[in-house]
């Protein structure tokens, strides 16, 4: 038997770090919507009681390192299937980006086993368990637009954002979130208005979504890596209505109504940097 599941990529509406939690983990306010940039996941049912990954891209790897890897062993042996898979993503979200690529790839992993195994658990429950996985692991079980919070593994569905294009870029680097968040300086920190935020979703304003938009980790990744906000600031140059960073980097989304405007700013970073792409939103509720 062989399962197809999309991957999506996800972009950050606003992110705010609230504080550090004594295990360990920050406190965050997220918004994330999900976006048409993504990659395709592949499960083949296998005979043996085994877990096999392949991929495309080179910088992903093919082993217990995985994080889609992750998922089917933890659904295993949570469930106590005692089945095997094996698992092809075919990459097409940049790797290493903020845009929640390994995290939607490991979702995507827990919605299908879920099906092809007709083990019936419910949305929610898969919420819960993909928690210990990662922080965006839960928001990419239920994609459309969303707040979260703790450390990301709570889920509140949030109304979807005004129509618009994004332009995502990327620069040649990769930026791991265990690197930026160490780096956190609660004292100085800015904090975006996460309540402005959802009231733009609610009244589906486009300027206000635009202008109350925010990243808090742009504060410590800016100065480590220039080039982010260097791209940043091109995309406001260009006609971005709006533009912030999505996760801890290196990824900046650049907001746009109209697709003339979206194509300027695609223009105008081409030859900054090699990965650009025009993205719609995928929540059109």
């Amino acid at each position: 038997m062989v399962l197809f599941e999309r991957a999506p990529a996800k972009i950050n509406l606003s992110l705010d770090v609230l504080g550090k939690r004594e295990d360990g983990f920050h406190e965050v306010e997220m918004i994330m919507t999900s976006v048409d940039l993504a990659d395709r996941v592949e499960l083949y049912d296998i005979n043996d009681d085994k877990i096999e990954v392949s991929t495309d891209n080179q910088y992903v790897p093919n082993d217990e390192g995985n994080l889609a890897y992750k998922a089917a062993l933890a659904f295993k042996n949570t469930y106590r299937l005692h089945r095997g898979i094996r698992i092809n993503i075919q990459k097409n979200i940049p790797v290493s980006a903020g845009l929640g690529g390994g995290s939607s790839d490991a979702a995507a992993v827990l919605r299908g086993l879920n099906r092809m195994w007709s083990v019936g658990v419910s949305q929610a429950e898969l919420v819960e368990f993909s928690s210990e996985l990662g922080s965006d692991v839960p928001f990419c079980i239920t994609g459309n637009t969303a707040l979260g919070t703790g450390h990301g593994e709570k889920i509140r569905t949030l109304p979807s954002p005004p129509p618009c294009y994004i332009v995502l870029a990327k620069p040649d680097i990769g930026i791991s979130t265990r690197h930026i968040f160490p780096r956190v300086n609660m004292d100085t920190i800015p904090h975006p208005d996460t309540e402005a935020v959802i009231q733009s979703l609610e009244e589906k304003d486009f300027d206000k979504l635009c202008q109350h938009s925010g990243n808090a980790l742009e504060d410590v990744t800016f100065p480590l890596y220039p080039e982010v906000k260097q791209i940043r600031d091109k995309m406001l140059e260009t006609g971005a209505s709006g533009a912030l960073m999505s996760g801890s980097g290196p990824t900046v989304a650049g907001l746009t109504r109209h697709f003339s405007k979206a194509k300027r700013i695609y223009n105008g970073l081409r030859g900054f940097c090699n990965e650009v792409y025009i993205v719609q939103l995928l929540d059109r509720r």
